[in-house]
C-alpha cells in the first residue's frame, strides 16, 4: 500500500489562524505526518509549515479520514492543546457512511482496543489488555442500503471509530483495512472529522471549528 501514495495536491484548506493555533481542512489520502521512506515525505504537517514555519503538530488523523485538525503555533500552544486531547477536554463529532442499517438510532460502543501486532497497523478488541475506547453514534439518515451517522469519540484510540464500527456489523465505507467486498469497494474511506471544539490556549474561550462532509 505504501508504494502506491499518491497523495491529492488540493491547496491547503486553513478554516482559522492566529498568533496560536491553525486549524485546516485535512483531505483524504493525505498522511497526516511523514512516513517511513522519501517516498511517504509529503504529509499534511510539511505542508502547513510550508506555510507556516514554527507549526507544531498536535494530534492526528488517520491517512484516509479527511476533516479538521488543529495545529499549534507556539510550544505554549502545543503544550496546553496536547493537554486537553489527552485528559479528553475536546469535542470532537466525525460524520461517516456505513454499510447497512444501523439500528437502533442512538447507542454507544465500549469496546477495548489494541494494536494486532502480526496485522499492524489494524487494531482489535481485546477485553484482556485492550485499552478504553468509547464511542457515541447517533444515526442521521438511512440511504439506500447505507447509514449516514455521526460518531462521537469519547477516547482517542487508534483506528477507534473504524473497529467500532465493523464491531457493530457496520464497518465504514471504503474501509481497506475493516471492510470487505462490495462495503470496501468505494473510492475513499468515508469518514471525516467535521467539528473540533476546544479552548483557545491563550485566551481559554471554547471555539468550534467545522468543516462539512465531502461526501
Amino acid at each position: 500500500m505504501d508504494d502506491n501514495y499518491t497523495p491529492p495536491q488540493d491547496p491547503l484548506d486553513v478554516i482559522h489562524e492566529d498568533a496560536e493555533l491553525i486549524v485546516v481542512n485535512k483531505p483524504a489520502g493525505l498522511l497526516s505526518v511523514p512516513g517511513r521512506g522519501a517516498h511517504l515525505a509529503d504529509c499534511l504537517l510539511s505542508r502547513v509549515q510550508a506555510g507556516f514555519p514554527g507549526a507544531l503538530l498536535v494530534h492526528r488523523l488517520d491517512r484516509d479520514t479527511s476533516g479538521v485538525m488543529v495545529f499549534a503555533q507556539t510550544p505554549h500552544a502545543q503544550r496546553n492543546l496536547g493537554r486537553q486531547f489527552e485528559e479528553r477536554k475536546t469535542r470532537k463529532t466525525y460524520v461517516a457512511r456505513l454499510w447497512g442499517k444501523l439500528e437502533p438510532k442512538t447507542g454507544t460502543v465500549d469496546l477495548p482496543l489494541i494494536v494486532d501486532w502480526p496485522n499492524r497497523p489494524r487494531q482489535m478488541v481485546c477485553h484482556e489488555t485492550g485499552k478504553p475506547a468509547v464511542t457515541d453514534w447517533r444515526v442521521l439518515r438511512y440511504e439506500g442500503d447505507t447509514t449516514r451517522v455521526r460518531l462521537f469519540p469519547r477516547t482517542g484510540r487508534s483506528h477507534q471509530l473504524r473497529v467500532h464500527c465493523q464491531a457493530l456489523g457496520h464497518p465504514i465505507l471504503g474501509d481497506p483495512f475493516y471492510a470487505t467486498g462490495a462495503a470496501q469497494a468505494f473510492p475513499r474511506l468515508m469518514l471525516h472529522s467535521e467539528e473540533l471544539r476546544l479552548k483557545h490556549p491563550e485566551s481559554g474561550r471554547s471555539m468550534t471549528f467545522r468543516a462539512p462532509a465531502p461526501f
